[in-house]
C-alpha cells in the first residue's frame, strides 16, 4: 500500500474515533494498544527475467573450489612433525619417571631377546613368575635353646651363636599344582597327645600315617622334584655346615609400648616451656587441610612385638645330626622356646646337595 493512501486511512479512522461515544473510543483505543498481529500481503514471486533475478553470465560463474593437497599440504607435515616429536618427548619422560613403563619395556627387552615366553595373567604365569625365588627343597621346623659362643678355629675370634634343636620333624603332606595351584610341603614337629587334637585334624593325621604334632608348618617348593615322601623325617643333617638360611619366628612381645620405643620417635624438648610431655608423640595429624582425621596407619602407641620377623643369610656354623642341633651365626628373632622355620636363603645361591 503506498505511504500516501496509508495516511489517508489512518486520518479517517482517527476522525471516525472521536465522533463516537466515549466507551466506543476507549474500547478501541484499548485494541490498538493491544498490538494485534499486523496482516502483510503477500507478492508474488518476481519471474526469471524480471526483477533482481537474472540470467547467469558466463563471466559472472563461481571460481572452482581449491583441492584438499592445496589447502593441507603444508600445514599437514607440519602438524605430523610436530606430534611425532611431543609424542616422543613425552615417552622419554615417562620413561625414565614412571616405573611401570620402565618395567615394562624391560620385560619386552629381555623376553624377545633371550627367547623367554611372554608372561600373562595366569595363575601358571604368576608362578613362573615366582618361580626364580622359590626354594628347590623344604625348610624344617626347630626350637630355639638360647645363644652361646663359639671360637673360631682360623681367627681365633669369639663369635655369638644360637642354637636351634629339631625334634622330630616330619613330613605330614604334599600340595600339588594340580589340586591346590602350588607345590608344597606340609611338616610337622613335637608330639601331641591325641586327646589335645581336634577330630578333623586327627583324620588328617591318620589318613597320612603320622603322629599327632604339636606344630604344623608348610614351606613351597618350586615344582614336584621338591616333594619329600610323607612320613620321612627330616633332622638337623638337612642343612651343612657353611650354608645360608632365612629364619622365621615371632618376635619377643613388649606389651603397649610408647612412640618413643616403638618408632623411635624424637620426643620433646627436656625444659623451654614443655611440661609432664617430654615423651609425647605430639600431633596425631592436620585440621582441615589433612581432611580432619588421623590417617590409617599413623604411628602412635600401641602393642609393641608378637609379630613374625624374618631374619635373611643367616649362617649355619655346626650341625649336630644326633642330638639335632643346627648352630646359627649371631642372633634370631624370638625369645628363647619358640619355634623357628629354616629354609634355604632365597638371596643366596642354592646349596648344592648330595
Amino acid at each position: 500500500m503506498p505511504p500516501r493512501k496509508a495516511g489517508f486511512l489512518n486520518y479517517q479512522w482517527r476522525t471516525s474515533m472521536l465522533q463516537q461515544p466515549f466507551c466506543f473510543r476507549r474500547q478501541s483505543s484499548l485494541l490498538k494498544h493491544a498490538r494485534l498481529p499486523t496482516h502483510r500481503t503477500l507478492i508474488a514471486a518476481p519471474g526469471p527475467n524480471s526483477g533482481p533475478l537474472m540470467s547467469r553470465r558466463s563471466d559472472r560463474a563461481l571460481p572452482p573450489l581449491p583441492s584438499f593437497w592445496r589447502i593441507w599440504g603444508r600445514s599437514l607435515p607440519i602438524f605430523v612433525v610436530v606430534m611425532t616429536v611431543s609424542s616422543l618427548c613425552i615417552f622419554n619422560y615417562q620413561k625414565t619417571s614412571s616405573s611401570i613403563v620402565a618395567a615394562t619395556l624391560y620385560a619386552l627387552r629381555t623376553s624377545e631377546g633371550q627367547g623367554l615366553a611372554q608372561l600373562g595373567a595366569s595363575a601358571e604365569a604368576a608362578l613362573e613368575r615366582k618361580a626364580y625365588t622359590t626354594p628347590l627343597r623344604t625348610g624344617a621346623l626347630g626350637t630355639k635353646k638360647g645363644m652361646s659362643a663359639v671360637y673360631d678355629t682360623e681367627t681365633g675370634r669369639r663369635q655369638a651363636v644360637t642354637i636351634v634343636q629339631m625334634d622330630r620333624v616330619q613330613v605330614v603332606a604334599h600340595k600339588t599344582r594340580d589340586k591346590d595351584g602350588y607345590y608344597a610341603v606340609q611338616v610337622g614337629s613335637g608330639w601331641k597327645h591325641p586327646s589335645n587334637v581336634t577330630r578333623p585334624l586327627l583324620g588328617h593325621y591318620a589318613v597320612n600315617g603320622v603322629s599327632p604334632k604339636r606344630h604344623l608348618v608348610e614351606f613351597k617348593v618350586r615344582d614336584e622334584k621338591g616333594l619329600l615322601n610323607i612320613g620321612e623325617m627330616v633332622g638337623a643333617g638337612w642343612f651343612h655346615e657353611g650354608q645360608f638360611v632365612d629364619a622365621r619366628a615371632e618376635s619377643r612381645g613388649m606389651g603397649f609400648a610408647g612412640g618413643m620405643k616403638r618408632w623411635g620417635f624424637k620426643g620433646q624438648g627436656a625444659s623451654h616451656g614443655v611440661s609432664l610431655t617430654h615423651r609425647a608423640m605430639g600431633s596425631s595429624g592436620q585440621s582441615q587441610g589433612g581432611g580432619s582425621r588421623v590417617l590409617p596407619g599413623k604411628k602412635m602407641p600401641g602393642r609393641m612385638g608378637g609379630n613374625q620377623v624374618t631374619t635373611q643369610n643367616v649362617k649355619v656354623v655346626k650341625v649336630d645330626d644326633e642330638k639335632g642341633i643346627v648352630v646359627l651365626n649371631g642372633c634370631i628373632p624370638g625369645p628363647d622356646g619358640c619355634l623357628v622355620k629354616l629354609s634355604d636363603a632365597i638371596k643366596k645361591p642354592w646349596p648344592e646337595i648330595p
